[in-house]
C-alpha cells in the first residue's frame, strides 16, 4: 500500500449518499433505524429504572444521533480534526453508557465508531481510532474473550470492506461522469463540424453571389454617372446606389452569420458599437460583462439590427440610445430613439411590423420577452432573454 493511500480521504463520490443506488440507501437507512432501536431498547432494559435515569438515557441517545450526523457531514467535507473530535465525543458517550450499566448502547457506539472510522477517515487516522474503539470494547466485554476477538476481527474486516466498496462505487461514478463529458464533447464537436460545413456552403453560394452583385452594381453606378444629367438618370442612379448599399449590408450580415456558425462571434457590445459607427447613436453597457450563449447573442444582435432599420425607415435623423445590461440570469437590450424629424414620420405605428413580430417570437422561444411601443420621446424596443 502506497503512503498516499494512508493519508488520502475516500473520494467524495464514495462517501456521498447521492452516488448510492436506491437499494443501498434503503439498506443504509434500515441499518441506522435498527441500531437506533437497539440503543433505545438497551436504554430501557439496561438497568435504568428511575424516571430521571430514563430521561438522561433518552437524551443521551438523541445527542449521540446528532453527533453521528455531524460526523458524517464533517467527514464528507474532509475535515479531519472536527471528525476526530466528534468521534471522540461518541466514544466518551459509549464509556458513560457503560458506566451507567447500559451495555447494549455502549457496545453499539463502540462498534459503530470502529466501523465508520475505518470507512470514512484516512487510514492514518481511521486505523488508530478503530483500534481505540475496539480495544475499549474488548476491555469492557470481559465475559468471553473468544467472542470479543471474533467480533473485533469481524468489525475490522467489515469496516475495510465497506471502505473498498465505497471507493469502487466512487470510481464507477467518476468514470461515468467522464464518459458523459466525453459524449457531450463529441456531440459538440460534431455540431461544430456540421455548422462549419453549413457555413462553407453559405459562403460558397450566398457570399459569392452578393460579392458579384456588388461588383456589377458598382460598375452600373460608374456607367450611369457618365450619362448626361437628367431626372431619369438621377432616379436610376439613386436606385442603383440604394441596391448597392443593401447588397453591402447583406454581405456584412452574411459574414456575421458565418462567423456565428463557426463560433467566431465577437462580443455583443463590440458588435453594437460597430453597428452604430456611422449613426448618431450612443451605446451604454451596464453590469458585469460575460460571454453569452449563442442563442442569446444572436437574439440581441438581430433585435438591434431590426430596431435600427426601423429608426432609419420611420425616424430618419433621430438620435438613438442603446443600453445593454448584463443581469445575473439574463441580458437586457433597450433601443430607443428621440422621435422622427424627417419625412419618414416616427415609429409609433410600426410596432406591429413583421420584423419586430419575428424578433418577439425569437425571444419567446428562448424564454424571454420583447416589448415595443412609444416612449417619452420616440419609440422604445426592449428585449430580455435568459443567458
Amino acid at each position: 500500500m502506497t503512503p498516499a493511500a494512508w493519508t488520502s480521504w475516500p473520494s467524495r463520490e464514495a462517501l456521498a449518499r447521492e452516488t448510492r443506488t436506491r437499494a443501498r440507501r434503503v439498506i443504509a437507512w434500515s441499518v441506522r433505524v435498527g441500531l437506533l432501536t437497539l440503543m433505545l431498547w438497551g436504554t430501557f432494559t439496561g438497568g435504568l429504572f428511575g424516571p430521571w435515569e430514563i430521561v438522561v438515557g433518552l437524551a443521551g441517545v438523541l445527542v449521540c444521533a446528532l453527533l453521528a450526523v455531524a460526523f458524517f457531514r464533517t467527514s464528507l467535507e474532509n475535515r479531519l480534526w472536527p471528525s476526530l473530535g466528534l468521534l471522540g465525543l461518541l466514544m466518551l458517550a459509549a464509556f458513560g453508557a457503560g458506566q451507567m450499566g447500559a451495555s447494549v448502547p455502549a457496545t453499539v457506539l463502540w462498534c459503530g465508531c470502529a466501523v465508520t472510522a475505518l470507512e470514512r477517515l484516512p487510514l492514518s487516522a481511521g486505523v488508530p481510532a478503530t483500534a481505540v474503539a475496539l480495544g475499549a470494547y474488548a476491555v469492557v466485554n470481559t465475559d468471553d474473550w473468544v467472542t470479543s476477538a471474533v467480533t473485533t476481527a469481524g468489525l475490522c474486516l467489515a469496516g475495510y470492506v465497506l471502505r473498498l466498496d465505497a471507493e469502487a462505487r466512487g470510481s464507477a461514478q467518476r468514470l461515468l461522469a467522464q464518459e458523459r463529458a466525453a459524449r457531450v464533447a463529441e456531440a459538440e464537436r460534431a455540431a461544430l463540424d456540421e455548422r462549419s460545413r453549413i457555413a462553407r456552403e453559405i459562403h460558397d453560394v450566398l457570399a459569392h453571389s452578393l460579392s458579384a452583385q456588388l461588383v456589377h452594381l458598382e460598375a452600373a453606378r460608374l456607367l450611369i454617372e457618365r450619362e448626361p444629367a437628367g431626372e431619369f438618370r438621377d432616379q436610376v442612379l439613386r436606385r442603383v446606389v440604394a441596391a448597392r448599399s443593401m447588397a453591402r449590408e447583406g454581405l456584412a450580415e452574411t459574414r456575421q452569420a458565418l462567423s456565428a456558425l463557426r463560433g467566431e462571434v465577437s462580443p455583443v457590445e463590440d458588435f453594437l458599437r460597430q453597428l452604430v459607427a456611422a449613426e448618431p447613436a450612443e451605446v451604454r453597457v451596464e453590469g458585469e460583462r460575460r460571454a453569452l450563449t449563442a442563442q442569446a447573442s444572436q437574439a440581441v444582435r438581430r433585435v438591434a439590427q431590426e430596431a435600427l432599420t426601423n429608426v432609419r425607415k420611420h425616424a430618419p435623423g433621430a438620435r438613438v440610445q442603446i443600453r445593454l445590461e448584463y443581469q445575473p440570469d439574463g441580458v437586457v437590450l433597450e433601443v430607443k430613439d428621440s422621435g422622427g424629424r424627417g419625412p419618414g414620420g416616427d415609429l409609433a405605428g410600426s410596432g406591429s411590423g413583421y420584423g419586430l413580430l419575428g424578433m418577439r417570437e425569437r425571444a419567446e422561444l428562448l424564454g424571454g420577452a420583447l416589448e415595443a411601443g412609444p416612449g417619452e420621446e420616440g419609440f422604445v424596443v426592449s428585449l430580455r432573454v435568459p443567458a
